[in-house]
């Protein structure tokens, strides 16, 4: 104890300046690769064309997007960030940012496990509600904007949040490429004075910390997003009552029942 006391007083600015690059990274690629999987999903569900032009075009692009869902979901995000950043210097003499080559590679992972989690969510939806769009006369955009992804955004928070919560520990990986995470510092603590089982559990514990505050939070969005419990349909909109409300028109209605 008193080893992990003196790591912390001693290395805690750099231990803290790790975490918060963790976070940076996780969120800035959860929000971009939802993003992504959101137009890879939607694109994906497209239906069948009539015109031919079209028919190829879309069973090209799907093609395309199958091919980048496998590849990305296939392989270890270990192995995408070595590819990504020693093989665009190599191929395409692009010198990338190492922060920057972190963002991208969490958001193109993040994307491909989102597309099939989104993909899942607009097919789980009921087809009369396309039928009904349909028949007012809304195309496939206007469809999918003002029906179905209302519903599969809301559908797939959980997962989305699942997502951000696995970034912040496969961020670890991301110190092969010297991103300086959290875990890239807790190595360089531990080189230091060669205190490993002390660092690591420190570090253990600030990923634990991050993890179970946002699991938290995300939590409290949902139930905040469920809305209250009693609601009830009334003439064209949905208007929330109170349980007291409710208590006292039964109550009325047992005595106009007599």
């Amino acid at each position: 104890m008193t080893e992990i006391m003196k790591i912390l007083n001693e290395y805690w600015p750099m231990l803290l300046r790790g975490a918060g690059v963790t976070l940076y990274i996780s969120m800035i690629g959860t929000i971009v690769g939802t993003i992504i999987g959101l137009l890879v999903g939607v694109i994906r569900t497209i239906p069948k064309q009539d015109n031919k032009f079209k028919k190829i075009l879309l069973k090209i692009v799907n093609i395309f997007l199958s091919i980048y869902v496998e590849v990305f979901r296939g392989t270890p995000m270990i192995v995408q960030s070595m590819v990504i950043f020693y093989g665009s210097k190599i191929v395409f003499n692009i010198d990338m940012d190492r922060t920057a080559a972190a963002i991208f590679i969490v958001s193109i992972n993040t994307g491909a496990y989102m597309s099939e989690i989104v993909r899942g969510g607009i097919v789980s939806i009921d087809s009369g509600q396309f039928e009904a769009a349909h028949a007012l006369g809304m195309n496939h955009i206007q469809t999918m904007m003002n029906v179905v992804l209302p519903q599969v955004i809301r559908n797939i928070l959980p997962a989305t949040g699942n997502e951000f919560v696995i970034n912040i520990k496969d961020t670890s990986v991301l110190n092969v490429i010297s991103v300086t995470e959290l875990f890239f510092q807790t190595k360089t603590v531990a080189s230091i004075n060669y205190k490993y089982f002390e660092a690591y559990t420190i570090t253990a514990v600030i990923y634990l910390v991050m993890t179970f505050s946002i699991t938290t939070i995300l939590r409290y969005i949902e139930r905040r997003l469920d809305g209250p419990e009693n609601y009830i349909p009334y003439a064209n909109q949905m208007q929330v009552k109170r349980p007291e409300d409710i208590e006292a028109q039964e109550k009325a209605r047992k005595i106009v029942g007599k």
